[in-house]
């Protein structure tokens, strides 16, 4: 089958935090809260799930699930849907785990948070790469433990980290646990398994537990190989692994993803006061993503990979300060405007009221980010070519 990456699907009125949501999410703002541009006039590049349908395998199978009729408590039971996932990982990543060692969460999210709650002791720490994802610091926060940064090193957007202050830091006897993101959210470093053996060593050899949060595994620009830390370090129970099918399928509103969780004695924790009830159209539709989404998959990349082309190329023309790589990973392109805008804090704000495109910027990931914004390219291309028309519009009137 050929799948149609160029479709325009209108969300509007479905309760999609892209369309319907953008206010609360990006500003904090109230619903009232006013731009020079129609909600339905600005050009979506922000939140990270796609424009593009669901794999009509996926929605076959909710609609079979439907057919059932009933919608009572659900949990995994069915043996089929363990083996449906790590046959995946397998043909991806050669690599498994056992039957026991999964759990699932209606995200990662809130498995961070429950995560640190179970692992880390009030007085402790957490240990965390910048820039982040926002919510490995909220996780923190929200449990009261104390965060410690150790900044990537970034080289012409190419991004390193600096394992002699990874080090010194995960020496400190009140860090526990580091949070890490595998491949890497906001620069799309698919992180090479020597990297991950010396990151992994660091942290291990300080006895420090590790969440490894790697939704972006899937997302793979061709050519790359994505490596499970879990996969490097076998002998060890101290690495917990985060997959879903909710970034590669677009499919995070169904809220089902897997976690990984070596360690018996935290596992029991874990079962004793996660609220495990599963939502049974998700598990269908895990099922069948893992099972019949792979062909879709494929093209995806293939059409990612045009539009982060396009990208590049488009900025080479009429953007030439910005400093942008084509990521390893995901559909989210990082990109350094701060010779355009050296000055301007909010940037979701300034394009927004000058540009009518909702966009991320550096502000949001915590650290080592200023003068950065992170675009969605999950996006028809000619919806891509619509927001970078605006953005370098803007910037070049800006200079």
């Amino acid at each position: 089958m050929q799948y149609n990456f160029d479709e325009m699907i209108d969300r509007k009125n479905t309760n999609a935090m892209n369309t319907d949501g953008f206010r609360e999410y990006i500003f904090q703002a109230p619903a009232s809260m006013q731009f020079p541009y129609d909600d339905d006039k600005f050009v979506r590049m922000w939140v990270a799930d796609m424009e593009f349908a669901s794999p009509p395998e996926i929605i076959s199978a909710i609609k079979e699930r439907l057919d059932k009729r009933i919608f009572g408590y659900t949990k995994v039971f069915d043996p089929e849907y363990y083996q449906a996932f790590v046959n995946w990982t397998k043909r991806q990543y050669d690599w498994s785990f056992a039957k026991e060692q999964l759990v699932t969460s209606p995200g990662i999210i809130p498995a961070l948070y429950e995560l640190v709650e179970y692992i880390c002791k009030p007085d402790e720490k957490i240990l965390i790469v910048t820039p982040s994802y926002a919510f490995f610091k909220h996780a923190a926060d929200y449990n009261k433990i104390e965060l410690v940064c150790s900044a990537l090193v970034n080289d012409q957007g190419y991004y390193t980290m600096d394992f002699a202050d990874l080090e010194e830091k995960a020496q400190d006897e009140k860090v526990s646990l580091c949070i890490f993101c595998n491949p890497h959210n906001p620069s799309g470093r698919v992180w090479t398994p020597e990297e991950l053996k010396r990151f992994g060593e660091i942290c291990l050899s300080n006895n420090l537990w590790i969440i490894s949060d790697e939704i972006h595994c899937d997302l793979l620009r061709n050519g790359q190989v994505h490596t499970p830390l879990a996969k490097v370090f076998p002998e060890t129970d101290r690495i917990i692994t985060c997959m879903a099918p909710s970034k590669t399928f677009n499919m995070a509103g169904l809220m089902f993803s897997n976690i990984i969780i070596p360690n018996e004695n935290l596992r029991e924790i874990w079962r004793a006061r996660h609220y495990s009830f599963e939502n049974p159209l998700s598990i269908a539709a895990a099922q069948a993503a893992y099972q019949h989404g792979e062909a879709w998959l494929k093209q995806l990349k293939v059409y990612l990979d045009g539009n982060f082309a396009f990208l590049k190329q488009y900025l080479e023309r009429h953007l030439p300060k910005a400093v942008f790589r084509i990521p390893e990973a995901t559909y989210l392109a990082w990109l350094d405007i701060g010779a355009y805008l050296p000055d301007e804090e909010n940037m979701p704000l300034y394009f927004a009221n000058q540009a009518g495109v909702l966009l991320e910027g550096g502000n949001m990931f915590v650290a080592n980010s200023d003068g950065f914004i992170r675009l969605n390219l999950a996006c028809p291309r000619a919806v891509l070519e619509e927001g970078l028309k605006r953005i370098c519009a803007a910037l070049n009137k800006a200079e």
